[in-house]
């Protein structure tokens, strides 16, 4: 065990912890930010996306140990009222079904937007490859990217 500070949706934590737990528990299960979901636990599905200092990353398999002084963005942490341009995109354009995997969707989506304001859909394809929607809503996902403003 360790003792830890990190950075969460701007705010200082400080925790005593394994430092190999991933951070995708130290979000859920000690910082109660359910919002980031776990999928696989192997990086390949995208539903524990989150950001480290605005890039997207797999938290299921991260070390909090290797964080560091990066700053993590949480689903929770991505607006203050639900009011991102991504999410209100999602809603006008009925992404989610189940709505599961929308959160690590939207995290990745956010991160694209951040670097590039009208992404092709090349670009679209890339930054969300690996994002998987079991209820196959990729049209209303790449529609709500393209209108995001």
């Amino acid at each position: 065990m360790e003792e830890l500070e990190i950075n969460v949706n701007g705010k200082a934590e400080m925790l005593t912890i394994d430092p190999q737990t991933p951070l995708l528990w130290v979000l859920r299960d000690h910082l109660k930010l359910t919002g980031t979901k776990y999928g696989c636990g192997i990086a390949q599905c995208g539903a524990c996306t989150v950001h480290l200092d605005g890039e997207p990353a797999r938290s299921c398999v991260l070390p909090i140990g290797s964080i560091k002084d990066k700053k993590i963005t949480t689903i929770e942490g991505l607006s203050e009222k639900g009011n991102h341009p991504i999410q209100k995109a999602w809603i006008e354009h009925d992404v989610p079904q189940c709505g599961y995997c929308q959160a690590g969707q939207i995290m990745s989506a956010a991160a694209l937007l951040n670097k590039n304001a009208k992404p092709t859909d090349e670009d679209i394809d890339n930054a969300m490859n690996g994002n998987i929607c079991r209820c196959g809503t990729y049209c209303r996902i790449k529609a709500a990217i393209k209108s995001a403003h």
